[in-house]
């Protein structure tokens, strides 16, 4: 087709075919180096992060294929006219198939079609091409306001066309095309005709659904993230005691314990997991001390928390031995609807004697500090809460003395470390915490130890310091 003088300007000479061979090195490098990208990020689907950004990358590639190829269209010149029979390679199959022209004569209503615009049409190289009295007939009804607009404000008031609308292809398929045109001067300087170019870009506008669809996804799972975030520590802040120092018991005078703990969370405060510390003055006149820790994040590891401190709680407050009531908590999490696995040790402290009777479930054992030095109390039978259904927990009994400290802590302390590892880096701590003068000065020490590196999960520490 023949280059024609716009309606309010001479058309543009093309670029010299040395700079347009340049333009398309360039594409073809900068595809090469985003395919190679495109094709690190996995693509199962499972992540829509992942997702998200393969679907970007895809819209990236359709765009540069859609520049390489208007690029060699613009250094091989115009297609010619339509021959009278098909290519005999199918449309899929045509590098250029994507991008078409058109002129449509005012003057006589004839109209002429490139071969690529038959193609993205569908429609034989040997019939006629449509008038623009008959284009809307391809056209769905609810696009068809939109064509009308553009051909007439291109006619009528010499504005470029620059829009899109769907078109229906004889075998039914629908495709999304971008027009672009002109209007074109007669000699009198009246609208002779209307030449435009036509832009299959249906593949583009799946990729941007995809991408719409996807970063939709991640704002929801973002969302919902959130939420579950804010109701797990809500939950966790709502059952952990929220004391500081000293546990006063305002039924037996003076303390018998000095008590501190601390929460030592991941670095980015998101993994809020089922880790818990508890101390309770019970009727009798002990004190309920214990530490554990459900295996999971989020909202379903700070519930199942939660449903486990409250049972022990209530189980203690009726006299229930720890022995026993690691039992009982066993079979109680093998109960629940989702079943988990969890660690535990709680330990009863009778002020009159000083005697610890203590329990456990796969959970390290308590530290005893006394007179400088450290050791690690001997460790009643006791496997993980919900390992097994006939599960049974002995008990160990300890007797302290004043200014003893003894020290409760979750798994996964010091992260990177073995438990047997981390035991023997407490132990090392003995000099400083018998120098310490409360719980809290304590458990600074073990924090300042403790507190630094990659966490993966969060951790929970609990010191008690016998002062009568």
């Amino acid at each position: 087709m023949p280059p024609h003088l716009s309606a309010d300007r001479p058309a543009a000479q093309p670029p010299g075919r040395g700079a347009v061979d340049a333009l398309i090195t360039q594409t073809r490098r900068l595809k090469g180096d985003v395919d190679a990208v495109r094709r690190d990020v996995p693509g199962d689907g499972s992540d829509p992060q992942d997702r998200w950004q393969r679907a970007l990358y895809d819209l990236a590639l359709h765009q540069l294929n859609d520049l390489d190829e208007h690029l060699a269209q613009l250094r091989d010149g115009p297609e010619p006219e339509a021959p009278p029979a098909p290519r005999p390679a199918p449309p899929s199959e045509s590098l250029l198939s994507r991008v078409g022209s058109a002129e449509w004569n005012l003057l006589t209503d004839e109209a002429s079609w490139s071969v690529e615009l038959y193609e993205i049409l569908g429609r034989d190289p040997a019939t006629a091409p449509l008038t623009l009295d008959e284009l809307p007939s391809v056209v769905p009804a609810e696009d068809r306001p939109r064509l009308t607009a553009m051909v007439t404000d291109c006619l009528v008031d010499a504005k470029r066309i620059d829009g899109e609308f769907r078109v229906v292809r004889p075998d039914g398929e629908t495709r999304t095309v971008h027009m672009m045109g002109e209007p074109v001067l007669g000699g009198d300087g009246s609208t002779a005709s209307m030449w435009a170019v036509l832009r299959d870009v249906s593949a583009l506008r799946r990729s941007l659904e995809t991408v719409s669809e996807t970063r939709d996804s991640l704002r929801r799972q973002r969302h919902r993230a959130q939420t579950e975030h804010r109701l797990a520590v809500e939950l966790q802040e709502a059952v952990l005691p929220p004391w500081r120092g000293s546990l006063r018991l305002p039924h037996q005078g003076p303390p018998a314990l000095d008590l501190a703990a601390h929460r030592l969370p991941t670095p980015s405060h998101t993994a809020i997991g089922g880790s818990w510390y508890d101390a309770l003055e019970l009727s009798d006149g002990e004190t309920l001390l214990s530490v554990g820790d459900l295996a999971g994040h989020g909202v379903a590891a700070t519930s199942g928390m939660a449903m486990l401190l409250g049972a022990l709680r209530g189980m203690a407050m009726t006299g229930t031995r720890p022995g026993p009531l690691m039992t009982w908590l066993n079979q109680l999490l093998d109960a629940t609807v989702q079943p988990a696995l969890g660690s535990a040790l709680c330990c009863r402290y009778r002020p009159a004697d000083r005697t610890l009777v203590w329990a456990r479930a796969g959970h390290p054992a308590p530290l005893l500090f006394r007179g400088g030095t450290g050791r690690e109390l001997d460790a009643p039978d006791g496997v993980l809460l919900g390992a097994t259904t006939t599960a049974s927990y002995g008990e160990a009994e300890e007797t302290l003395e004043a200014g003893d400290v003894l020290l409760l802590h979750t798994p996964g302390l010091v992260p990177g470390d073995d438990e047997a590892a981390v035991v023997r880096r407490l132990l090392g701590l003995a000099p400083r915490l018998g120098a310490a003068d409360t719980a809290q000065d304590c458990l600074r020490v073990v924090v300042e130890e403790c507190g630094g590196g990659a966490r993966a999960s969060e951790a929970c520490v609990l010191v008690a310091k016998v002062v009568a």
